[in-house]
């Protein structure tokens, strides 16, 4: 399964304004499209790791991303994560943080070397489309963008290292049933270089997917993109939305948008929400609206045990553009009931998933 050809920005963003001239039309009997949006979680803080003050604590801080990493068990979760796409039963499923890790031992980076680890440790994607199958459910790998890839050095109790190389991916899952045609990747150009006290510097890379998709007689451009969080600086995440905005501004066809967002609906963080809305974009809340507290989607403790549900913030989100005759949308949120925890009392991840059901018909 792994790995799906990439494409640059550069060359997509050619391929884009080039092939966007279809006139929208819409069904003229009803046609359900089902799309999910779910931020997996790499399971660990890797911030932690990046604003480390000296080697020492570098090195101590990777120790405890990697045990925390064990602790919230991928494996665990996925099954759980099937489970929800099993029920909801979506057309296409937008991932972000699909996470591969892989090892090399001895390591080499603690003393600058530049040999990428490649023996495979944990593969996010591996495991959870065996899930699927295993629950009898059909689902491609449409595409997958490679975000941020960083390798760090492990200290193995006994003065010697091996090395872990953490790779972040974006995905598009598609039932077999849909109808596929010209998939694109990207990265974005605006990225977030931290500086890690070993003296190694590290790119935070962002990522899109998209593909036309066709559903009975309905075709989309699916969109999941993942943007930079604000910790730092919410430049990073305006360039971004402002390059992917470019990116579909010639597209004809209904867009439905979807992904971690990293932008609060309410208005109280940054504004890349405000300025989707502004560009015309609907959120399918404001569609099919749900009491606040009851579309909230962020966050559980990173440990992912947290008896109860705090969740302040609607960071994950699915819009729509192009669309001349608003869909009848039907939007929940999964992941965030106590009954949706693992056997050992896991939550599928920190985040909780947004699922809609779009009817499309003309008038």
């Amino acid at each position: 399964m792994r790995r799906k050809t990439t494409i640059t920005g550069a060359l997509v963003a050619v391929i884009l304004v080039a092939s966007c001239s279809d006139d929208v039309q819409l069904p003229t009997t009803p046609v359900d499209v089902t799309v999910m949006t779910r931020n997996v979680y790499v399971g660990t803080d890797v911030d932690r790791i990046l604003t480390a003050q000296t080697p020492e604590e570098f090195v101590m801080r990777v120790v405890e991303t990697w045990q925390m990493l064990h602790a919230t068990d991928f494996a665990e979760r996925a099954e759980a994560l099937a489970d929800e796409i099993a029920e909801a039963g979506p057309h296409l499923v937008g991932l972000q943080e699909i996470t591969l890790f892989r090892t090399q031992s001895p390591g080499d980076a603690v003393i600058g070397g530049t040999v990428p680890a490649e023996d495979v440790y944990l593969d996010f994607l591996s495991i959870l489309m065996n899930g699927l199958a295993d629950r009898g459910l059909s689902y491609t790998v449409v595409a997958e963008v490679e975000a941020t890839d960083v390798e760090v050095p492990l200290p193995l109790g006994d003065g010697t290292f091996s090395d872990v190389r953490m790779t972040d991916y974006d995905v598009v899952l598609a039932r077999s049933d849909v109808g596929l045609s010209d998939a694109r990747v990207g990265k974005y150009f605006a990225m977030l270089p931290v500086a890690t006290p070993t003296g190694a510097a590290v790119e935070i890379r962002r990522g899109w997917v998209s593909v036309n998709a066709t559903v009975e007689d309905i075709t989309i451009r699916f969109v999941n993109t993942h943007l930079e969080p604000a910790d730092y600086t919410d430049q990073i995440q305006a360039w971004q939305l402002g390059e992917l905005l470019d990116l579909l501004g010639d597209e004809t066809k209904p867009i439905v948008l979807v992904g971690d967002l990293n932008s609060e609906a309410d208005g109280s963080g940054t504004p890349s929400y405000q300025n989707l809305l502004n560009a015309g974009y609907q959120d399918v809340h404001q569609l099919d609206p749900t009491p606040d507290g009851d579309a909230l989607t962020c966050c559980h403790d990173l440990g992912l045990r947290n008896a109860a549900v705090q969740f302040t913030k609607r960071i994950d989100h699915i819009l729509l553009a192009n669309t001349p005759v608003a869909p009848e949308v039907d939007a929940w949120i999964v992941g965030h009931d106590l009954a949706d925890r693992t056997a050992s009392g896991l939550w599928p991840s920190d985040h909780a998933g947004v699922v809609a059901r779009l009817t499309f018909q003309d008038d």
